[in-house]
């Protein structure tokens, strides 16, 4: 099968490209490389550097494209706060002109990562698909903008769609960046640095984290599934997991104990969050395959970036 992977530079999309690229697909990529790492790429993938807004470049990649993956967004909800114009840019704006795009070359298929920030604070846990949403930042809105446009133009114009909404996300070559990094490469980065691990408030809140490979098998399904097809589907592990718990066993993963610092001034967001996994079960055939102790361990042999720390202090 042919396929597009927006955003197939970045890390969710690197492994599925890689993943469909052994199973024989046809895999084009593109990305504008603003934080997605080729190298990690394997050889044989078409790469296009190039933006999602860019009408003629996407008409161009689309040829003969049957089904599409859409994974390319500004990700990070602290800087969405600061920067509303342009998440709205990328993640709206940039799913318009790729379903645009998609409708003017005839995709079959659309498949959308979408995210569990779209729930906000929710009373019931495990959270439905049904639930009222509660986005409280502009990543998050743009979130639920893109999957409304990516519905209502698959029903305008005849062509299928799903939306995942992926949970905590975790596995190798996930990017560090130096501020606002995802909480598990964080932790465990500063661990082995002998950095103190920052956690916010009591480190009671809980989060649902899923492995990338979980999180691909996902993606493969949604694009084949005749059972998918109009399709909202949380994708997590179905497990919670408190802060405090997370930073105990990536310390026994590292073998080190992690220094905490408690921030009492910053807010630790949503007190719990943890998918109800029944709809991908039954759609989807969807099962994780790796808990929490096996992914970090994963994480931790197979991800460069935590061999080369530098050695202790005396």
């Amino acid at each position: 099968m042919q396929t597009l992977i927006t955003g197939g530079a970045g890390f969710i999309g690197t492994h599925l490209a890689n993943r469909l690229h052994q199973q024989a697909w046809q895999v084009q990529v593109l990305d504008n490389l603003s934080s997605g790492q080729p190298d990690h790429l394997a050889p044989g993938i078409s790469l296009q550097q190039g933006d999602i807004n860019d009408i003629p470049c996407l008409w161009s990649l689309l040829q003969g494209v049957e089904v599409v993956f859409h994974l390319a967004a500004l990700v990070s909800v602290p800087a969405s706060t600061h920067y509303p114009r342009e998440y709205n840019k990328v993640n709206v704006g940039g799913t318009v002109a790729l379903l645009e795009a998609c409708r003017d070359m005839r995709v079959k298929r659309v498949v959308l990562t979408s995210s569990a920030t779209v729930y906000g604070t929710q009373p019931q846990q495990p959270v439905t698909e049904n639930a009222v949403l509660e986005p409280r930042v502009p990543y998050a809105v743009s979130k639920v903008a893109a999957e409304n446009y990516l519905f209502t133009m698959a029903h305008l114009n005849r062509f299928e769609a799903v939306a995942l909404r992926i949970f905590n996300a975790y596995g190798p070559y996930q990017a560090i960046p130096h501020a606002h990094a995802p909480v598990i490469p964080r932790v465990m980065k500063d661990t082995l640095n002998r950095r103190s691990v920052v956690v916010f408030g009591d480190g009671q809140q809980t989060r649902d984290f899923v492995y990338v490979d979980d999180v691909v098998d996902a993606l493969v399904a949604a694009a084949t599934s005749p059972d998918a097809n109009g399709e909202i589907i949380n994708i997590g592990s179905g497990r919670e997991v408190s802060i405090n718990e997370l930073v105990a066993e990536i310390g026994t993963t590292v073998q080190m104990q992690p220094n905490v610092l408690h921030n009492w001034e910053a807010t630790p967001g949503t007190p719990r969050l943890v998918a109800d996994i029944t709809r991908a079960q039954e759609l989807l055939q969807f099962q994780p395959r790796v808990d929490l102790v096996t992914g970090l361990k994963c994480l931790y042999d197979l991800d460069p970036a935590f061999r080369r720390s530098p050695s202790p202090v005396a």
